[in-house]
């Protein structure tokens, strides 16, 4: 009998892939970090033998969630100034609340405060874009959180850089010294086309190119946005950013509300990634991303909560079941979007997205072992007929009891392992002091 470290007999394990697959009475082998054999239970009890081992008889074992775009440090600014239009939200409320309190410690307890909402809600990978990256990668680091994080780059000068070329030099500094962190990846994270000029653009495209690393950015995410850019240079954005050599298999175009047929065309054939954020775009009125549209003509679509600021939360499980019902309808046909593409919208999508897939996004052997299990035996999702359709269109994230990053466990029925929930609520409540006043 092998010893591993960490052995879990499931009542379902739903791997994502092969798609489509949800397996009874199984059981997930865990060693250093790593899953190593995926097995019914009866033979996994003769063959294994755990240092930790689990019995969940009324879970569904996932992969970990994938946040593919946040801005986590937003969540101390959740609620503080909803029902707005989204420029209007930006100028006149959020930009100048960053221009008065950003900091590092507003990065910090801002972050830690979301990596806790985001564990307890599944979610074990997220794609942030934000000042103080260092500080974001720090605090995953600290809680064990895999990240992938945005090297900003905007033309104003803010508390972190005074110019694009600034920001674009302490980026790359900071990629450096991540490089030998396993949890820790980076991506260009040029904020959007209006607030960055084309020579940065064409400095982060020659980056890119050399270091194989992906380019997020917001990307037609509002009518206002594609209108200006006309106005202003005679061209969309997006027509733009392709011009830059910027639209290939390296983007991850944030939003995409507002694309005509010949521009999903043109995305689909660069091989680039959408990243869908639709509650947030429903919140801000924003438009709506023609997921089904994109998905047929081959895009990889992956979902992202958008900042606490404008969603109001990072809960995917409530980032699926609503980009399932909205892409039905705005597709005109209820077969669109089903349960099992949402799913794996939340998690391999988001993983070939940032260029993770070889690591995370499904429970296949050899991949590290970021894994989620969810309680399905509640009043709320009973009868249970099908696991996927109970975790997309009933579950909620509370029902999320347990939760491993690289086999390391950072939710223990319900429990946090790795933040104080009381000394963080006590820094919350006094930034919550701060920015009201």
């Amino acid at each position: 009998m092998t010893v591993v470290d960490t052995l879990i007999h499931a009542r379902w394990i739903i791997p994502v892939e092969p798609e489509a697959i949800t397996l009874e009475h199984h059981s997930l082998v865990i060693d250093a970090g790593r899953i190593i054999d995926l097995l019914p239970t009866d033979d996994a009890k003769q063959k294994y033998q755990g240092i930790s081992t689990e019995h969940l008889d009324n879970q569904a074992l996932l992969p970990g969630l994938i946040n593919s775009h946040t801005h986590a440090a937003m969540t101390l600014m959740r609620g503080i100034a909803d029902d707005l239009q989204l420029m209007d939200w930006l100028t006149n409320h959020i930009w100048p609340l960053e221009q008065k309190w950003m900091s590092e410690a507003f990065v910090r307890d801002g972050t830690e405060l979301a990596i806790a909402e985001m564990i307890r809600g599944g979610t074990t990978c997220f794609n942030d874009m934000y000042f103080f990256p260092d500080i974001t990668a720090k605090q995953a680091i600290q809680h064990g959180i895999r990240a992938s994080v945005g090297l900003i780059v905007i033309d104003f000068p803010t508390v972190w850089a005074e110019n694009s070329d600034a920001y674009i030099e302490k980026g790359l500094a900071l990629y450096e010294q991540l490089q030998h962190q396993p949890l820790i990846s980076a991506t260009f994270a040029p904020h959007a086309p209006y607030t960055v000029s084309d020579a940065p653009l064409q400095k982060i495209r020659v980056l890119s190119d050399e270091l194989d690393r992906p380019v997020h950015i917001h990307v037609h995410e509002t009518l206002h946005e594609v209108e200006q850019a006309e106005q202003q240079n005679g061209k969309r954005p997006l027509q733009r950013l392709s011009d830059l050599g910027l639209v290939g298999p390296s983007l991850i175009a944030v939003h995409a509300t507002q694309l005509t047929d010949t521009e999903i065309a043109l995305l689909a054939k660069a091989g680039a990634h959408i990243v869908h954020c639709p509650e947030s775009n429903l919140k801000l009125a924003s438009g709506f991303c023609q997921v089904a549209k994109c998905l047929a003509a081959g895009i990889n679509v992956a979902l992202g909560t958008d900042g606490a600021a404008s969603n109001n939360d990072l809960d995917m499980f409530g980032e699926m079941r609503t980009a399932a019902l909205l892409g039905k309808a705005v597709a005109g046909d209820a077969s669109a979007i089903p349960a099992m593409t949402a799913l794996r919208m939340a998690t391999i999508n988001g993983a070939k997205a940032l260029g993770l897939d070889h690591e995370i996004g499904s429970l296949s052997v050899g991949k590290a072992a970021d894994v989620i299990a969810i309680d399905l035996d509640h009043l709320e999702t009973l009868p249970l007929y099908c696991p996927v359709s109970q975790i997309v269109y009933a579950a909620s994230r509370q029902q999320v009891t347990d939760v491993w990053v690289a086999g390391k466990r950072l939710l223990n029925r319900r429990q946090l392992t790795t933040v104080n929930l009381e000394e963080l609520s006590v820094k919350i409540r006094q930034w919550q002091q701060r920015l009201s006043a």
